[in-house]
Order: structure tokens, then C-alpha cells, then sequence
């Protein structure tokens, strides 16, 4: 971990952050001044929840698109080294977050009245460990059971709970609060109110919030432990509230003043990034009308083959003239493995007249990743558009229900629809939350005013619909296609599975010659808690201090340990 003086000692600072203040003098107060003693919780809790989104300004550029949307292949852009600047996720988890959310119990239990907060205190888990899975899947083994002691117990050298202990701490925090918040309220329940910024204090989405958390971990036990994964799915089917289900009860955030990629919200920071060849042909023989929401098209729109026709020039091979959908072209993702496509996406394709003022006859060719969509104000762009996030969709629940039902998780049991009850309703949500994200963003939306008659084209496609031969691959696809917002999901999606699969002939994974490392690494933290870290990377057989790609990609985390290599899926 970082020095514990800065880890432990952040409470002060996100007080001040939120120019919280005490109503009496300090001077009248027995205490040190730069300590607020009786903070507001709606304070605690809102501070904690925007920093859950916010932090990852520039997660966005170092992580996110250089790395883990290349190792995907949702994106193809330059292969920049893996740089200190990953992992963000696990500073600012000690930092940001766990110190709030833990004040605010301690805040509950010195009341006399501390059961009228019982729901508030709740919440707190259900976010620690959405956040907590975030950190673990690319470091193992973390602080958890012992973090944030620093602070009141005076114990700088925590220890670190391995990923098995930490997935059932996890599960008996989520199904406790499940209990807590799906109870009955007693008179005088205290809430958040409007300070809970994710849910306003709507007990029954955070109940089905941690549902879908439990999903997201049942998903992550399955290569370790299939029959603990078909529990904890019937736990969940068959609660009363059960996971998110509908798109009201997504986790969102929007924000007019966030930006991500740092303070100018430059997406193209280092290097634009464009489409892969395989997630742009799949869009393309759908007919998804996502396609338009994630990409940008090229130049190959208006009038464009009356130039070609006018100097006599054909496109090079690699595009069809007759494309309908010509406008939207990829990229290989791996840039060593055909240069003659990708050298375009640096240089235009020129023809004709090769004067640089001429644009009639110089296009580019591959289509970019739509920039309004993930930055609306990139380049400190001056539109209206706000930036919006769903941290946890409803497709994604959907989508996983659906999963474990195809994989037979659900005998014996009222899984409340079939798997393909619960794929139609994962894709359908998929696409009208990237359109909402695009809507709000001022971007290019994909859906017209028969969004309905769309999407309902979209599921009955032949290539979408469920057949009956390759149903578990598609949903996996559309689980796929729906993290294009969440590199982390996208890669652990990606990471267990083994999908998309190189040998598909559904969709299929392309060539990548690069090692990918399927962990990040924690470095030597100090004779502080230099004890407890190299017993964390010894049992974990991880190799001290290691930031070079071929050991990161062979050495893995506990739940990782029998996943497929990327693109060998089953």
C-alpha cells in the first residue's frame, strides 16, 4: 500500500473538499481544528459516490484505451507500453472512498438512536464492494478486512485478505445489507435524501444493486468454483427484489462539469483510437444501432465515389464499393499484423489531384471511436453536451441472468423468464442506455423515433436472435458489446471466458501477436508493511515488484488461475 500517513489520514480532506463546517467555534472545542467532529453523512456519502466515478479522469486514457480496450479488441490504437500510471483503481479506493464510507458507520454507532440509520449504513457496503471487486481483479490479494484501521486503531500494517476470503467477505456484506434494506422501515428511518446521488435513498434499487454485484462475483467464482456460482445465482433469482431488471434501477451518474481524460478532455491524448475490424464488421452485419453511437464515420460519405468516378480511382481492396455501410471501416487490432490497412489510419488515402488543399480526393478511411460519446467535452469543446456513466447496467444484470440460465445455474427453480426472456431484455436495455449515454452527451444517437420497431428488427436478425446451436456464445457477444463503456467488465468478460473466440466463425477473435498481462502489480510498500505484502505475493506466486508485460501475463489472480487463454473460449 502507499505510505499509511496519506491513506489513513484522507478523511480530513474530503471534508474539506465539501466545505463541510461545524456550527460551533473551534476554539470551544477540545480537539485538533483540522477535524470536523460531527460531519454531515449526506456529505460523507455523496463525496464518495461522485469519487467513485470521478477519479478516473485519466483511467480513461493509461488504462481503458491504451490497454485494456486494445487487449478486447473493442478499440485498435498504438501500443504504448503499460505505464505507472495503471491501476489508479487501487490508490484511489484507499484514498477516496473506503475512508468515507467507514466514517459513516462510525458516525451511526456513536448515536443513541443508531437504528434509525441501520439503511444508511447498509449502502455503505453495497459500495465498498463494487469498488473493492474493481480493485482485486487486476491485483489479488488487497487490504480489506484490516484497511482504514490506521485511522482508529493506530494499525498502519494491515494485512491482505486473499480473493477467495475477500469474495466471501464480499457475499456476507452484500446479503446482509440485502436484509437491512429490503426489511421493513422502522418509524423515523433516517435516509440520504437527495445526498445519495446515485439512488436518492431508494432502498429497493440498492437492494437490487447488490444482487447484481452478487452476479458479477458469481461470474468471477465460476472457473474456481461452478457449484458455488449456481448458488449464489439461485439466491438471487429467487430473492424477493432480486438483481436490476429494468433501466431505472441502473447505477448512473451525469455530470455538466466532469471531465474525463483529464482537465481538456482530450480522448485522442497520445493517440486516436478507431474500431477493430472485428467489432465493425459484427456491427455491421447486424444492423446494430449502436454502431453509430460508438464510431465515427469515416470520409467516405456524400458524394465521395463521384470523386473516385471523376479521376478515375478504385479504394484499396480491403473495402467493399458497395457497402451500404462503407462509411464505417476498422482497423486490424493489432497494427504489426496487416500495415497495409492499418498505415491508414495515420495517412489519408489520396488520389488524383495529390494537391494537400484538395480534400476532394484525400479520405480517411478507418472510422475513429465517436469522441462525444465518451468526452463531450473534449479539447475543452464548448458544447452542451454532459458527460453520463452507467456503472452498472441493466443489460449487464440482464445479460448474466441470462448466462447462467443457458448454463443450467437456474434448475429447479422460477428463474422469472427464460434465458432468451432475459437476452431480449439485456440487448434491448444495452442499446437504449448507449443511446440515452449519446443523448446526453450530444453525440450521435443511434435510435430514430421508431426505437422500438429498431430494436425489435435487431433481436429478430438472424445473426442475433437466439438459435438453438450457439446461444451461449451470443449472449457472451452481447455482454461484449454492451461493455464498450467498461473496459474493466470488457476485460474480465474477456479474461474468463475466452470469448470472442479465435476459431468462431460467429465472431471472431483476431490475430494479436502482443503478450497481454492479465494482472496489474502492487509495489514494495515500505518496511511499514513489507511483511504483509511479500506474504501476499508469495502465496499468490507473484513475482515481487514485476511491471514487465511477459511476467504479467503469466502470472494470474486466485479466480483466474483456470480461465481459458483470451480467445481459446469453449
Amino acid at each position: 500500500m502507499k505510505k499509511s500517513s496519506i491513506i489513513y489520514t484522507v478523511l480530513i480532506g474530503s471534508l474539506l473538499s465539501l466545505n463541510v463546517s461545524c456550527t460551533k467555534n473551534f476554539g470551544d472545542i477540545n480537539t485538533d481544528p483540522g477535524v470536523v467532529p460531527n460531519p454531515d453523512l449526506k456529505f460523507l456519502l455523496s463525496y464518495a459516490e461522485d469519487k467513485m466515478v470521478t477519479y478516473r479522469g485519466t483511467e480513461w486514457v493509461w488504462e481503458d484505451m491504451e490497454q485494456l480496450f486494445r487487449y478486447t479488441q473493442h478499440m485498435t490504437a498504438s501500443p504504448f507500453e503499460v505505464s505507472g500510471n495503471v491501476n489508479t483503481r487501487y490508490r484511489n479506493f484507499y484514498l477516496e472512498i473506503l475512508p468515507n464510507l467507514f466514517e459513516i458507520r462510525r458516525q451511526i454507532e456513536m448515536k443513541p438512536d443508531k437504528e434509525r440509520y441501520r439503511k444508511m449504513a447498509a449502502v455503505t457496503y453495497v459500495l465498498q464492494v463494487l469498488n473493492g471487486i474493481r480493485v482485486t481483479d487486476l491485483n489479488g490479494s488487497i487490504p480489506y478486512s484490516q484497511a482504514v484501521q490506521g485511522r482508529y486503531e493506530s494499525n498502519f500494517a494491515p494485512g491482505y485478505d486473499n480473493q477467495q476470503a475477500l469474495f466471501d467477505t464480499w457475499l456476507s456484506e452484500l446479503n446482509n445489507a440485502i436484509s437491512v434494506l429490503s426489511g421493513s422501515s422502522s418509524a423515523g428511518e433516517e435516509s440520504y435524501f437527495n445526498g445519495d446521488i446515485f439512488y436518492k435513498s431508494n432502498w429497493t434499487k440498492w437492494v437490487k444493486l447488490a444482487n447484481t454485484l452478487k452476479l458479477r462475483i458469481a461470474a468471477r467464482l465460476e472457473n474456481q468454483d461452478a457449484s458455488r456460482t449456481a448458488t449464489i445465482f439461485k439466491e438471487v433469482i429467487q430473492d424477493g427484489i432480486g438483481p436490476i431488471d429494468n433501466d431505472d434501477a441502473q447505477l448512473s451518474y451525469q455530470s455538466k462539469d466532469y471531465i474525463p481524460f483529464g482537465t481538456s478532455g482530450d480522448i485522442n491524448y497520445r493517440s486516436p483510437r478507431y474500431g477493430s475490424s472485428s467489432i465493425i464488421s459484427f456491427l455491421k452485419k447486424t444492423n446494430d444501432p449502436r454502431i453509430g453511437i460508438y464510431f465515427s464515420t469515416n470520409d467516405l460519405t456524400g458524394a465521395f465515389a463521384d470523386s473516385l468516378a471523376k479521376y478515375g480511382a478504385s479504394l484499396p481492396a480491403f473495402i467493399n464499393p458497395s457497402d451500404p455501410l462503407i462509411a464505417f471501416q476498422g482497423a486490424p487490432a493489432d497494427w504489426n499484423v496487416n500495415p497495409a490497412i492499418t498505415n491508414y489510419i495515420s495517412n489519408q488515402f489520396v488520389f488524383g489531384n495529390s494537391n494537400p488543399g484538395n480534400s476532394e480526393n484525400r479520405y480517411f478511411l478507418i472510422s475513429p471511436v465517436n469522441r462525444l460519446f465518451f468526452s463531450p467535452k473534449y479539447n475543452n469543446a464548448t458544447a452542451e453536451g454532459e458527460f453520463r456513466d452507467v456503472v452498472v447496467t441493466n443489460a449487464e444484470s440482464c445479460l448474466l441472468v441470462a448466462e447462467f440460465i443457458q448454463k443450467g445455474y437456474g434448475s429447479g427453480v422460477n428463474t422469472k423468464g427464460t434465458a432468451e426472456d432475459w437476452y431480449k431484455k439485456g440487448v434491448a436495455s444495452s442499446i437504449k442506455t448507449m443511446n440515452d449515454i449519446a443523448k446526453a452527451a450530444k453525440s450521435t444517437e443511434g435510435l430514430g423515433s421508431n426505437a422500438d420497431a429498431q430494436i425489435n428488427d435487431f433481436l429478430n436478425d438472424a445473426n442475433v436472435k437466439l438459435n438453438g446451436v450457439n446461444d451461449l456464445e451470443r449472449i457472451y457477444i452481447q455482454q461484449y458489446l454492451n461493455f464498450f463503456r467498461n473496459a474493466n467488465e470488457a476485460f474480465v468478460l474477456a479474461r474468463r471466458t475466452g470469448y470472442p473466440k479465435k476459431t468462431s466463425t460467429y465472431y471472431a477473435r483476431e490475430v494479436f501477436n502482443a503478450a497481454i498481462p492479465r494482472r496489474w502489480w502492487l509495489t514494495d510498500p515500505g518496511e511499514v508493511n513489507r511483511v504483509n505484502w511479500r506474504t501476499a505475493m508469495t502465496e499468490q506466486g507473484f513475482t515481487e515488484n514485476a511491471q514487465d508485460i511477459p511476467t504479467l501475463s503469466s502470472q494470474r489472480v486466485w479466480y483466474d488461475k483456470n480461465a481459458p487463454a483470451f480467445g481459446e473460449g469453449q
